[in-house]
């Protein structure tokens, strides 16, 4: 009768911490993934409740009170901190259309003062000849103009933000977004094995 044989395999230190290391890690992910479902799932609640406690904007109503009058349709939204800057806005583009305007008119009143009497040397301007008061004339006028497209532009855009602003007051993108950590082994070409950690965002 053969005796049977014990047969004892004899772990290493570093194959023994890789196990540990391992497990270890595979709790820790574990412990993190839950924590997160469970914070993601809270905020979830939370942000779904704020948006059912929140009155939805009338998308209508905010264009239509931001034509009658600048900056309500913001007001109505709840952003009342976007009226100083459509304001601003307006102010500094009504400075810039007047300062046109007048450097328009001035070059258009020496010109007149020059068809009356080119020769004389009392006269605004008396540097420059007859072309040279129209090109000023044509680009301050340019200017001017410039601006008036810019004030309805300014206009509008308080329009179209009041309606975009009143739409996107139900937008929620909290539905579909998650995140977990998961162990990762990657095989190295050299015959290694890297032991890592992977965080997975989903849109």
């Amino acid at each position: 009768m053969e005796k049977e044989r014990l047969h004892t395999r004899v772990i290493s230190p570093t194959q023994a911490m890789k196990v540990l290391t391992l497990i270890a890690l595979f709790v820790f992910c574990t412990f993190v993934n839950c924590k997160a479902q469970r914070l993601i799932s809270d905020t979830q609640d939370t942000i779904k409740l704020e948006l059912t406690q929140k009155e939805i904007k009338n998308p209508s109503k905010a264009m239509i009170l931001s034509a009658i009058l600048p900056g309500a349709g913001q007001i109505y939204n709840g952003k009342p901190w976007k009226v100083p800057i459509i304001y601003t806005g307006f102010a500094a583009n009504i400075y810039f259309i007047e300062y046109n305007n007048r450097r328009y008119e001035l070059f258009l009143d020496a010109l007149a003062i020059y068809d009356q009497n080119p020769t004389s040397t009392d006269r605004p301007f008396p540097g420059l000849n007859r072309e040279g008061l129209v090109r000023n004339i044509d680009y301050w006028r340019r200017n001017r103009d410039l601006n008036y497209f810019l004030f309805v532009g300014i206009y509008a855009l308080n329009i179209v933000d009041a309606f975009v602003d009143a739409h996107l007051s139900a937008f929620d993108v909290t539905d579909d977004l998650s995140f977990k950590f998961e162990p990762n082994f990657e095989m190295l070409a050299a015959g290694g094995t890297v032991t890592g950690l992977s965080l997975k965002i989903k849109f």
